[in-house]
């Protein structure tokens, strides 16, 4: 299981274990801040992390038509998580990189109806994906800012 995968379950288990200190994500870190293990505000920067990764890689592909996904998600690899991760990890990002779908392939599942209709058209699936990319980046910097300016991504 993935560090990603993990990730949204410790989340969850510290909000089961404390629901009234975790009302919100950020509630939810400075309540376990004086703890010695603090596996949910880990799992949450490593989700936070991978979130960060995703968006940009998107931005890149949305800002720039032609390219192709590997190259979009390779520069966002270089840009966000590569700095974390030992030389073992970094060869396997490498590896996976090359298996990303094509562009075409997968703007077109995007645009897909999954009960058969028609797709949506190209613009408007550009103006949703941006919108949604633009919602995305901004709960991505509130977080990356609050971990930051709380230090509560010191040791991790």
């Amino acid at each position: 299981m993935s560090a990603y995968t993990r990730a949204p379950q410790k989340v969850r288990a510290r909000y089961d274990a404390a629901p009234e200190k975790s009302a919100t994500l950020e509630q939810l870190v400075i309540n376990e801040k004086g703890e010695k293990k603090r596996t949910a505000t880990e799992g949450l920067l490593w989700l936070l992390r991978g979130l960060s990764f995703t968006c940009k890689a998107l931005q890149s592909a949305q800002a720039n038509p032609t390219e192709e996904l590997s190259a979009a998600f390779s520069k966002a690899y270089e840009a966000t998580l590569k700095k974390f991760h030992n030389f073992v990890v970094k060869g396997i990002f490498s590896v996976a990189m090359k298996a990303c779908p094509y562009r075409a392939d997968f703007y077109s599942k995007l645009a897909s109806d999954p009960t058969g209709g028609p797709s949506v058209p190209a613009d408007k699936l550009n103006e949703e994906l941006n919108n949604w990319l633009s919602a995305l980046d901004n709960i991505v910097r509130r977080l990356e800012k609050f971990y930051e300016e709380g230090g509560h991504n010191k040791g991790f």
